[in-house]
């Protein structure tokens, strides 16, 4: 059994961070609202959503003008970095503090940067939604936690790049979506999908089929972190397929197979069990789906 405090994979109990998590969540959705509001509209929301960095999390630049900027969360000396294409820097300390105070503080930073921007307050996907400006509940941050939440994101963000090599049909980076708090990449059919409904950021992001891989620190009816995979429109039978590792399964109130982080820390190769989970769940899911396997997988030579 891997300890506690492993290195890449440390152990990332709900119950111990939430508090935080729930805080961090709503920071990661104001400075993804300065995105939303500055960056081109690229398809699937791929302009707006996060990046991991060996520090932490940042935005794409963002437009404002002739100059571009990025917001970096830094994981390893908590702070938010603002960072202009003019050489212009100013950080905001991540530090216990509310939700409104991290709101007030970075609009009147980018303000004082002559980089203003008005953005939506609400929060988003969340199923009770909260005033990001005026929230005051929520303003715990661990830094112990926040930086083992860092370690497995480097760790996933690179296992989920090196699933994407034998895949040669259009896919995602991986991007960090603040409005769900997740890791994601996404492969894609070229198949029109059925008009979904809901918000139009959801029918834009499933406007053909898909077959999406993610980690996310959970929520909902998963309370613990945990790997997901899952199909848009999803294919008859998926639900009843075999897929592996033996640990993972599908979870009929999200719709999703899951795999549990805690099972994939202490495997004696975590690479392992998360590339099997993908090429599982996608095997069985583009099988049943009919996806063009020819035209989409790389072809390995043999011989």
């Amino acid at each position: 059994m891997r300890p506690d405090d492993d290195a890449c994979w440390p152990a990332l109990p709900y119950d111990a961070w939430k508090h935080t998590y729930a805080t961090l969540h709503l920071w990661s959705q104001v400075v993804g609202k300065v995105a939303l509001a500055l960056a081109a509209p690229l398809n699937h929301s791929w302009a707006v959503a996060l990046r991991v960095t060996p520090r932490g999390l940042t935005t794409r630049p963002l437009p404002h003008g002739e100059r571009t900027f990025t917001i970096q969360f830094d994981f390893l000396d908590h702070q938010l970095r603002i960072g202009a294409s003019d050489g212009e820097t100013r950080t905001l300390a991540l530090a216990p503090r509310s939700v409104a105070d991290f709101y007030r503080e970075l609009l009147a930073t980018l303000e004082a940067m002559r980089l203003p921007v008005k953005i939506h307050p609400m929060s988003t996907e969340l199923p009770e939604p909260i005033r990001l400006d005026r929230d005051t509940q929520h303003h715990a941050y661990d830094p112990e936690y926040v930086d083992r939440l860092r370690r497995i994101l480097v760790q996933v963000d690179r296992v989920f790049t090196d699933s994407q090599c034998a895949f040669v049909g259009k896919c995602s980076p991986v991007n960090f979506f603040w409005g769900s708090f997740d890791l994601a990449v996404t492969r894609f059919s070229g198949r029109r999908a059925p008009p979904r409904d809901g918000p139009a950021f959801q029918q834009d992001a499933y406007s053909h089929d898909v077959i999406s891989h993610g980690f996310w620190p959970g929520s909902g009816p998963v309370l613990e972190p945990a790997f997901y995979a899952y199909a848009v429109p999803e294919p008859g039978g998926l639900k009843e397929a075999r897929v592996q590792p033996d640990a993972a399964y599908y979870h009929r109130e999200l719709g999703e197979f899951i795999l549990p982080y805690e099972t994939v820390r202490q495997a004696d190769s975590p690479d392992k069990m998360i590339l099997a989970f993908i090429d599982s769940t996608y095997d069985r899911a583009a099988e049943l789906a009919h996806w063009d396997r020819e035209a989409l997988d790389r072809v390995t030579a043999t011989g």
